[in-house]
């Protein structure tokens, strides 16, 4: 059976993107993993369609044989709030297309990562946010903590509320935003803490972070996974 896991952020721009694609890298050692991003904003035109470069990191990691339209059903060009994106353009998001893609990728890896868009209340359309899929779904959570000034109240009102949903926070991912953020140490050890949820891994600082294999800073051993024969 497969297993997935929705991958959100306690903010936008933190890192969802080099987290995912982190325990992508570290998954497909020893299973078949897809990378999702159903929903991106800040697309760019191509020859071939719009194009999202998050999304093109995650097909890109992915181990499996996937073509774009299958890791980024809805790409927009404007790079806004995905709510007011589809309004734009008039291109309304859908949670059953959005559920029939999983449903898809389901069928080709044992790991699907799927990757949100902005915070976990971000807006979807006037009445929904994306945080109401993940219930629909009824998904696993790893939070992606972007570690600068503030991140301690966005990580723990994050984890408070996707408990609050009814959801398992999983696990965690510290993404170093920010290498000049002070008392680095001390961050992480009140966010193990606080945390309801293993860490998994630390991210850290680097140019050219998206060139790189980042399964050396993932620790996938406190999550369930599937079993293989």
């Amino acid at each position: 059976m497969t297993q997935v896991y929705f991958v959100a952020g306690t903010d936008t721009e933190v890192g969802k993107t080099v987290a995912s694609r982190a325990l992508i890298q570290a998954m497909a050692k020893q299973y078949q993993v897809a990378g999702y991003k159903p929903i991106a904003s800040d697309s760019q035109a191509t020859d071939a369609g719009l194009r999202n470069h998050d999304a093109l990191c995650l097909l890109d990691a992915s181990n499996c044989t996937l073509t774009y339209d299958e890791v980024n059903p809805y790409a927009y060009a404007p790079p806004i709030s995905p709510h007011i994106a589809a309004k734009l353009v008039d291109m309304p998001i859908e949670f059953s297309k959005i559920s029939d893609g999983l449903e898809r990728l389901k069928t080709k890896a044992d790991v699907v990562l799927v990757e949100g868009a902005g915070g976990w209340r971000v807006p979807v359309s006037e009445k929904a946010t994306l945080s109401q899929w993940v219930q629909q779904e009824q998904l696993a959570v790893i939070l992606v903590v972007g570690i600068k000034l503030g991140c301690l109240n966005h990580a723990m009102l994050t984890a408070e509320a996707i408990e609050r949903d009814g959801l398992k926070l999983a696990g965690w991912v510290a993404n170093r935003v920010n290498p000049g953020t002070a008392n680095y140490a001390e961050i992480i050890e009140m966010l193990e803490d606080k945390l309801n949820a293993p860490k998994l891994g630390e991210i850290p600082y680097m140019p050219h972070i998206h060139e790189r294999d980042l399964a050396e800073f993932i620790d996938i051993s406190a999550l369930p996974l599937p079993q293989m024969a």
